[in-house]
């Protein structure tokens, strides 16, 4: 097979929630069990670091990665999903999966794996396990694709936990309140394992992360308290962060969130350093600074163009959007042009509810099928002042934004990252 042809078997042979959503979703640890003992438990053979939570752990992910990669270890790095090429999901030191292991990887394994019927997401993880070992990487950080408990990465032993915040998503899936998504997402803690929890949340969340660290003996850290002296700025070059024995840290990533997962970041750490691990000062700085050099990290708060200024956010649920939301109303333009899309999965309402009403919306759908049609969003996002014409494709809805904008205007692409996905491409 090619590349091309791996990749089409990949998509559509295995469930991909990213393109049709629930009928993908796989819950339980079966399924990975079984792959792992097909290729003999390869993460087994490296450190890792699990990182979850509702938002933010794809920062999070990449930050960490950067710092240790500067700090000198072999990294890998497993994140979902991918925005324009689907060996971003596999990374190791910032360079992609080549395309010849994952086409032999198919052909290789087929007649091995296939019996097992795996999902998309459980074959691509063996995939990333298999192919760190064969690089003989020292520690792979490795991201939730979805809850915790029974994703389908919930097989490794990790040496650290993080779980950055709790917010709503997934509710057909996790649960329909905060404790219950809590506890789901929980479930990569690790007995005798120190976890990370970036946000602390409501006093139920926070119960809930307390009695399960304390009920499989996992010593249990809280960012927002345990890290002395945290001060963030912003700065018309972004962030710049000052933390105990780290002052004057600057940030690579520009978004309003991103305070929150410093802080987190800055604390796992500490955790590290506990554990044995050598981590610099000046690898932590380079980490924060040049992370997008290092790993290749898109999509967030990204600056596609500056005349007139373009900028692209994959944030896609309320507890995300509303930092994209208060940030455009902080920026400086004369208009505000939105190109905005949705998965049909998610809560429309309480996102169009935190939708700036000043700006010029240039409704669309993404290329997968879980992208809701243009004409519904729409017209439910009138009925919360927001007023703009649709298209049909993210492109045709980017190229009006294009010509109707001035050059001291703001263009804002979002509300999915599968809109952020189609939007990439047009600036490359």
């Amino acid at each position: 097979m090619t590349y091309e042809e791996t990749l089409d078997y990949l998509y559509h042979q295995m469930p991909e929630y990213q393109r049709i959503g629930d009928k993908a979703y796989k819950p339980g640890l079966d399924n990975s069990l079984a792959l792992d003992k097909i290729f003999d438990h390869p993460h087994r053979l490296y450190k890792t670091i699990h990182v979850g939570g509702t938002n933010g752990k794809g920062s999070t992910s990449h930050l960490l990665a950067a710092i240790l990669q500067e700090s000198g270890y072999k990294v890998g790095l497993y994140t979902s999903p991918h925005l324009i090429d689907f060996r971003e999901r596999i990374r190791v030191n910032g360079e992609m999966i080549s395309r010849e292991f994952v086409v032999d990887f198919v052909e290789k394994y087929k007649e091995q794996f296939e019996p097992v019927m795996p999902s998309f997401f459980e074959l691509t993880m063996e995939m990333a396990f298999l192919y760190f070992a064969s690089q003989e990487v020292d520690v792979a950080v490795i991201e939730v694709g979805l809850g915790g408990r029974l994703d389908s990465t919930n097989i490794i032993s990790p040496d650290l936990c993080v779980i950055t915040n709790i917010g709503f998503d997934h509710m057909k899936q996790l649960g329909n309140t905060l404790p219950k998504i809590a506890a789901e997402k929980a479930g990569i803690i690790k007995p005798y394992t120190p976890v990370v929890i970036g946000e602390m949340g409501n006093t139920e969340v926070t119960q809930i992360f307390i009695d399960k660290a304390q009920s499989i003996e996992a010593p249990i850290v809280f960012a927002e308290l345990s890290l002395s002296k945290f001060i963030a700025e912003r700065k018309d070059s972004g962030w710049l962060f000052h933390a105990a024995g780290y002052p004057d840290i600057k940030g690579g990533l520009k978004g309003l969130a991103q305070d929150k997962n410093a802080r987190t970041v800055l604390t796992a750490v500490e955790v590290l350093l506990e554990a044995g691990y050598n981590i610099s000062k000046n690898a932590v700085y380079e980490g924060f600074e040049n992370i997008i050099p290092i790993t290749g990290l898109m999509g967030r708060w990204q600056q596609l163009q500056t005349s007139p200024r373009i900028i692209c956010d994959i944030a896609h649920n309320a507890h995300g959007i509303r930092y994209v939301a208060e940030q455009l109303q902080q920026e400086d333009w004369d208009r505000l042009h939105i190109v905005f899309g949705m998965a049909n999965d998610k809560d429309i309402d309480a996102v169009l509810a935190l939708m700036p009403q000043k700006g010029t919306y240039y409704f669309t759908r993404a290329s997968v099928e879980r992208a809701l049609d243009q004409k519904l969003l729409a017209e439910k996002a009138g009925t919360y002042g927001l007023k703009g014409d649709r298209f049909s494709t993210v492109a045709e809805a980017v190229k009006a934004a294009k010509e109707n904008a001035d050059k001291n205007d703001l263009v804002f692409i979002g509300g999915s990252s599968f809109i952020v996905a189609d939007a990439l491409p047009l600036f490359i």
